[in-house]
Parts: C-alpha cells; sequence; structure tokens
C-alpha cells in the first residue's frame, strides 16, 4: 500500500503573498477552441499564443497592466484562492469586439480575434484598464 503525502493544511487554507506567475494564469484557463484543422482554429492558436506572450510582458511589467490587474479584470479575484476556483476558468474567442471581455461569475474570459501582437496588447491594456473592477484599486 502506497502512503499518502503528507497534508500541510498550510498549503490551502493561508494565503500566501507569493508572487502572481503569468504562467499560472495561463494554465489555470481552459479555451474553448473551434475544431482542429478549421480557418478559426488557426486564428484562435494564434490568440492563445499572444495571450500568453500578453501574460508574460503583464509579469515584467512591459504591459500597461500587472498580471494581479489581469486575474482581476477575468476573475473578479485580487489573488488566487488557496482552495482553487470552481467552476474552473475558460476562454472564449470574439469576433464583434475589439476589446477583452469577462464574465466574473463563470469566470469566463473572451479574446478578440486580431491581427498582430501589438494591436492585440494595445487592445488587451485599453479594455482592462477601462473595466470598473469593483471598485478596487
Amino acid at each position: 500500500m502506497k502512503s499518502l503525502p503528507a497534508f500541510d493544511s498550510n498549503d490551502v487554507l493561508c494565503h500566501s503573498e507569493k508572487r502572481l506567475a503569468g504562467f499560472e494564469i495561463e494554465r489555470l484557463f481552459t479555451p474553448d477552441v473551434s475544431p482542429a484543422g478549421s480557418n478559426r482554429r488557426q486564428k484562435e492558436s494564434v490568440i492563445l499564443a499572444y495571450w500568453a506572450d500578453y501574460l508574460l510582458d503583464c509579469e515584467e511589467g512591459e504591459a500597461a497592466v500587472s498580471v494581479e490587474d489581469f486575474l482581476m479584470f477575468a476573475t473578479g479575484l485580487t489573488s488566487l484562492p488557496p482552495s482553487g476556483l470552481e467552476p474552473l476558468p475558460k476562454i472564449e474567442f470574439l469576433d464583434g469586439s475589439p476589446f477583452p471581455m469577462s464574465n466574473t461569475c463563470s469566470y469566463l474570459l473572451k479574446l478578440p480575434l486580431l491581427d498582430s501582437y501589438s494591436v492585440f496588447k494595445a487592445q488587451m491594456d485599453f479594455g482592462i484598464q477601462n473595466s470598473p473592477g469593483f471598485g478596487c484599486l
């Protein structure tokens, strides 16, 4: 019989001041993509690469918003809860808007389908900076 790893209640029940990394956000969201081989799936794959680059820029201070600002926009949370998120966050893609949208109640992030990373980054910065954020600063 295998023994279970030691359980430390501090891992689940205590808040950590550890700095949030972009790859943690990227890993957290599951994209809802079109069927493989479709033209739309190719566009969505490019946008997912832009999104990963954008999160890295946020983490490195090269975007107008921080990773925490992004998390607030996408989920309404200032940090990840130790017990995780339920439901799991998802990504969908937008045709009709150049700006990102989110539904913080269902942890749904909607990314715009844009033609270049520079436009994607500018629209993400603008959209996130101009979102209400529940009055949090």
